[in-house]
């Protein structure tokens, strides 16, 4: 299936022992958002895990490319080379899995750590499937307006962002607009 962008997301935290999954949940999201399903019990993630998704965001398709990390310290070096070229990240921590009245982490600190470091704050379930579209959806429409703000330059793959096959990108030269088709040549008729 053709796509107007790819986007290379990273899920990262700490592995600790939640009730429903081993660790904070991560691979519990990514499945959640991939396959729509919870699996109660899932395996430490041993180095990385890969899953993606299409999603439509202002009309274009969207390929999320989400990589899950191991949280382990032992796969710290690993880990950390994935960081790299991510054009987003999801930061995940366990509240103590669903259960309100034994909150380990209030709201408002998590809140308060994402306005302290410019990030967007959403807390989600895997297990009911709570925000876990808006989480990673809205992420993509983050990244997608800061394309259109010129702020990623979508010709940098070490940005975590890839034009999709066969894709037209429009780029001012002087007087006239030059079609760009990713892997082709530059001409001045229409692509696609």
């Amino acid at each position: 299936m053709t796509y107007a962008y790819l986007f290379k997301y990273i899920i990262i935290g700490d592995t600790e022992r939640a009730s429903s999954c081993l660790g904070v949940g991560k691979s519990c999201l990514l499945l959640q958002f991939t396959d729509k399903r919870f699996q109660p019990v899932h395996d430490l993630t041993i180095g990385v895990e890969f899953g993606a998704r299409m999603v439509n965001i202002d009309g274009k398709q969207i390929k999320l490319q989400i990589w899950d990390t191991a949280g382990q310290e032992s796969f710290r070096s690993i880990t950390r080379s994935y960081y790299r070229g991510a054009a987003g990240a999801l930061l995940v921590y366990d509240i103590t899995s669903d259960l309100e009245s034994r909150r380990d982490v209030k709201r408002e600190e998590g809140e308060a750590f994402a306005r302290e470091h410019g990030l967007v704050f959403m807390e989600t379930s895997a297990k009911t499937a709570c925000n876990v579209e808006e989480a990673f959806i809205n992420t993509a429409k983050e990244i997608y307006r800061k394309i259109q703000q010129g702020l990623f330059d979508v010709h940098n793959e070490a940005n975590g962002i890839k034009i999709g096959p066969q894709q037209c990108i429009s780029t001012s030269v002087g007087p006239s607009t030059t079609q760009r088709n990713s892997g082709d040549i530059e001409s001045n008729s229409g692509c696609c």
